[in-house]
């Protein structure tokens, strides 16, 4: 009986750090383009929102622990996409106060290309 105890708590144990080990090594869905990182954001915002608007059991915690390295993949691509784009749209504001309209026109179209995928 003692035995049986010592090796079901082992093998309990040692489960429970594999499934620690497997979450720390989560790396979450990739966001690769700015499309990408907005279609994961979205979906995996509604997943959040399903999760959270019940009581939380350790199986949703573990869902919701793995579904926010795909957030946070996602929010690192749009925070690195967005700065461009404002680079874009200043280079766009400052061409337009100097009538500087070549400028204008490829910047801005760096602008409509860039910032596309979030205006949808």
């Amino acid at each position: 009986m003692a035995r049986t105890l010592v090796f079901t708590l082992a093998t309990c144990l040692s489960a429970g750090a594999l499934a620690s080990e497997r979450m720390a090594h989560a790396k979450g869905l990739p966001a690769d383009t700015l499309a990408e990182a907005v279609n994961n954001l979205v979906s995996h915002n509604q997943k959040l929102e399903a999760l959270i608007a019940q009581p939380m059991t350790s199986q949703q915690l573990d869902e919701v622990h793995l579904l926010s390295y795909t957030l946070e993949n996602a929010l690192r691509r749009i925070d690195q996409d967005l700065k461009q784009i404002a680079e874009n749209l200043e280079a766009v504001h400052i061409a337009s106060e100097r009538n500087d309209p070549a400028t204008v026109q490829r910047q801005g179209r760096a602008y409509l290309d860039g910032v596309r995928p979030l205006a949808r």
